[in-house]
């Protein structure tokens, strides 16, 4: 007859088949979720410097510092599909040298399980905002916007902007002091 081998690589084949089909069905059942929802963003303080840029080369290049409230409620876009979220806060804004520039100032990673509701008053940014020139100064039109990557038990990695964004512009005049 079939060794004992045989018998339970049957069996170890057929139970990974089936898991395989489980888990493809229940990934099946969270795909046409919406996982957007509104999210409130302010800028409090904004300032921009003139300082050399020691990483890239030693020309003075612009830098932007700000300070931002956000409010959301993510509550809802955990369900048992949903891991972790994954969210960050983008910059846009378009210069003479380049038609757009994304900087990513602030992120945060949401487990399940944690407290997803946000209210953050006056939070600073967490990465630096330079810019390739000196394309900040006076600029008039910068997006904040905040998106999230969900991270699935199965599925895809969708990338979902929140409803919400909030336009700024920076000082004419560089600072001088410290920030």
């Amino acid at each position: 007859m079939y060794s004992i081998l045989t018998r339970g690589n049957a069996i170890l084949t057929y139970t990974l088949s089936v898991l395989a089909c489980l888990t493809f069905l229940c990934f099946l059942s969270t795909l046409t979720v919406d996982y957007r929802t509104a999210a409130q963003m302010n800028t409090v303080k904004v300032v921009v410097k003139n300082v050399p840029d020691y990483g890239a080369s030693r020309e003075k290049n612009d830098l932007g510092y700000l300070t931002f409230d956000l409010k959301t409620d993510l509550s809802s876009l955990f369900n048992w599909n949903v891991k972790q979220l994954f969210l960050y806060l983008t910059a846009e804004y378009i210069t003479p040298s380049n038609e757009l520039n994304q900087v990513v100032l602030w992120d945060k990673i949401i487990l399940r399980g944690e407290n997803a509701l946000l209210d953050f008053k006056n939070m600073n940014i967490k990465y630096y905002f330079w810019d390739d020139g000196n394309g900040l100064k006076g600029h008039n039109n910068v997006t904040l916007t905040l998106s999230w990557n969900i991270i699935p038990n199965a599925g895809l990695l969708p990338n979902i902007p929140a409803i919400g964004q909030h336009s700024f512009k920076f000082p004419t005049e560089y600072t001088q002091t410290r920030v």
